[in-house]
């Protein structure tokens, strides 16, 4: 079996990790808050109000659910590959896509990291790495999603169409 490296769009499995991914990830900055009072009442070695504990456990757990979902998606990236950059696109368009690409593969993979250091081995520095990224993230986030519906409205490519259909399903 031969990988494709720019294969012609991306599979209904990719598709989905992104948007569920991308889904947790607004959810997660969303709620974020949540978890600093049980965070702030363990570091004092106190015991958090059972409310802190379920907020703290949502934000944890969907954190690593975006860690295990990022790890797939990576390993589908890598077996699968992802579609070229549209031709009319210049240079540098291409190399900020990419820059952008790897900051937020960075950011889905370290945010639960950094979180999880911080929230399972109490690791201070960890914690605030991971509360320092959060406005960065955001922007990452929002440059992205800014420059998908430009792409989709004014340069007319098929960026934003080929995430929403899987390869082969796109009309002509």
């Amino acid at each position: 079996m031969t990988v494709a490296n720019e294969p012609a769009g991306y599979t209904a499995t990719q598709i989905l990790l992104h948007w569920v991914i991308a889904a947790l990830i607004v959810l997660q900055l969303i709620l974020g808050e949540d978890i600093k009072p049980a965070y702030r009442a363990f570091s004092r070695g106190t015991e958090p109000a059972a409310g802190d504990i379920f907020n703290a456990n949502i934000h944890v757990y969907v954190g690593l659910a975006v860690l295990v979902l990022a790890i797939w998606r990576f390993a589908v990236r890598l077996m699968v590959g992802v579609p070229a950059a549209p031709s009319e696109e210049s240079a540098l368009l291409k190399r900020l896509a990419a820059a952008a690409h790897f900051l937020l593969y960075l950011f889905i993979f370290g945010m639960p990291i950094t979180g999880a250091l911080a929230w399972y081995f109490n690791i201070r520095a960890m914690g605030e790495i991971h509360e320092l990224a959060k406005p960065v993230i955001i922007i990452v986030v929002g440059l992205h999603a800014v420059a998908a519906l430009w792409q989709h409205f004014f340069v007319k490519s098929d960026v934003l169409v080929r995430m929403l259909r899987p390869a082969g399903r796109r009309a002509p």
